[in-house]
């Protein structure tokens, strides 16, 4: 691919087999209308997704909300949902994996001074069709069915899932602790070096 260049990236028509039902009807159709869909690209900054998003749930009408990504911005999806999660307590999960068919058209370089090709001959052109993964998360306030594929209930004990430290014992700054035994490297006196050099 190092002698084309990359002209146009599209969305190719969905197949009949895609999850979610047709196009525009996204992976979950049976949404609120009042449900905010957040779509996350690769550029997109999560301090700003975030404070839009948070404002959005903090609101009593907003009931449920959608992060959706595709390709490089699966894992920017997930860092969403789950800084959402530990903010707001008891929100129900549903995620969904789903493919989007991009088309990329590719065009040859202009090529130097070679032999064979005329000045004005058009340029070569290649079709390139991707399986793109993308990752759509349903957080919702209100309960969700747990039989359906992708469910997680609320998390039980928000804040943070590191477990809780081991208890320390107060010692002294010369003795070993618990476990370490008494093996120190014995230091002479300050006055036994004097006594040795004498002697």
């Amino acid at each position: 691919m190092e002698n084309f260049r990359k002209v146009r990236s599209e969305e190719a028509p969905a197949g009949g087999g895609a999850e979610g039902g047709g196009p525009g009807s996204g992976p979950f159709a049976d949404l609120a209308p009042g449900a905010v869909h957040m779509r996350v690209k690769e550029g997109s900054k999560i301090r700003n997704l975030m404070a839009f998003a948070t404002a959005s749930m903090a609101q009593p009408a907003t009931r449920a909300i959608v992060f959706s990504g595709c390709g490089r911005a699966t894992t920017k999806t997930v860092t969403c949902a789950e800084i959402l999660k530990r903010r707001l307590a008891g929100l129900h999960q549903v995620t969904r994996l789903r493919y989007r068919s991009v088309r990329e058209v590719w065009q040859s370089l202009p090529p130097g001074p070679t032999q064979g090709q005329t000045p004005g001959e058009p340029a070569a052109s290649l079709s390139v069709l991707k399986n793109v993964p993308g990752l759509a998360i349903l957080l919702s306030k209100d309960a969700l069915d747990p039989r359906q594929p992708g469910y997680q209930p609320p998390n039980p004990h928000p804040g943070p899932s590191s477990p809780p430290a081991a208890p320390t014992s107060k010692r002294s700054l010369g003795e070993p602790a618990a476990g370490e035994g008494s093996a120190k490297r014995s230091q002479p006196e300050p006055g036994a070096a004097d006594e040795d050099q004498t002697a």
